[in-house]
């Protein structure tokens, strides 16, 4: 059952996508629930089961709210991956950059294309991130929410691996969000799962609607895990490498954590 999904705004109005007005924070963060941070201590997610940075922007890449699910602080960085910060703003940039009201496309889904000899080899260094967006303001507000020293800026960045996932309000691209801190699998399972609880998981399809062998629940950006070790094996697809090394595990696969796995 999908919940709605709101985060420190109290009283934010929801603002509906329309043809002619870019959707706003507003329409994300009013399905945005701090419960359902709980989602990136979930069992299904494999990886190190670390705190997780997890950020949102709007339809012109805005950023609405960072949230870390340790809490907030200039000690933060002692508890969960301080890099990851960013990387969480330039997954849901991705995401939302490049998904289109009837095409999703998943960060996840960028990494195969993106290696040497990919049709999109080099978009990873196509919109740098702003460092003075990303790096600016007081540290104890980071992870603070709506009031992360990031929110209300665009940071741009392109990232290409799993974790950033466009949102969709009735089938209407409204922005996205972007999960990072774990392996790159669990990124995605958390972002997964998140964008499922806000109830913005309208996907219209995407790279995975012809992917040989797809699952009856697969909608469009799902990430693909091809277990096989070499990058090799998959450039120039949608799949990406396993997140799996020693006793680390990948996601468990479903429709609740939108991961696919293929040998």
């Amino acid at each position: 059952m999908k919940k709605r999904f709101s985060v420190m705004l109290g009283g934010a109005l929801l603002l509906g996508s329309t043809a002619s007005a870019f959707a706003t924070c507003a329409d994300i963060l009013s399905a945005w629930r701090p419960s359902d941070f709980n989602a990136v201590g979930s069992a299904g997610n494999g990886g190190y089961g670390l705190p997780m940075w997890i950020s949102a922007v709007d339809e012109t890449g805005t950023v609405c709210a960072v949230v870390n699910s340790a809490g907030s602080g200039a000690a933060i960085g002692n508890k969960s991956w301080l890099g990851s910060r960013v990387i969480s703003m330039q997954k849901a940039n991705t995401a939302n950059a490049f998904s289109l009201d009837a095409f999703s496309i998943s960060t996840a889904q960028l990494y195969g294309l993106t290696q040497p000899g990919g049709s999109l080899f080099g978009l990873q260094e196509s919109n740098p991130i702003n460092p003075a967006v990303a790096y600016a303001g007081n540290a104890t507000n980071f992870g603070a929410g709506t009031s992360d020293p990031a929110v209300g800026l665009r940071i741009g960045g392109v990232n290409v691996f799993g974790g950033g996932l466009a949102l969709y309000k009735k089938g209407v691209k409204v922005g996205a969000i972007g999960v990072s801190g774990d392996t790159s699998c669990t990124d995605h399972a958390v972002a997964w799962k998140l964008r499922a609880l806000m109830g913005l998981d309208s996907v219209p399809g995407g790279f995975i609607s012809d992917y040989s062998g797809k699952p009856a629940w697969a909608i469009g950006d799902e990430m693909i895990i091809n277990t096989t070790a070499s990058v090799t094996a998959v450039a120039n697809t949608y799949e990406q490498v396993s997140c799996a090394h020693n006793k680390i595990s990948n996601p468990t696969v479903g429709a609740a954590t939108g991961v696919i796995i293929i040998p």
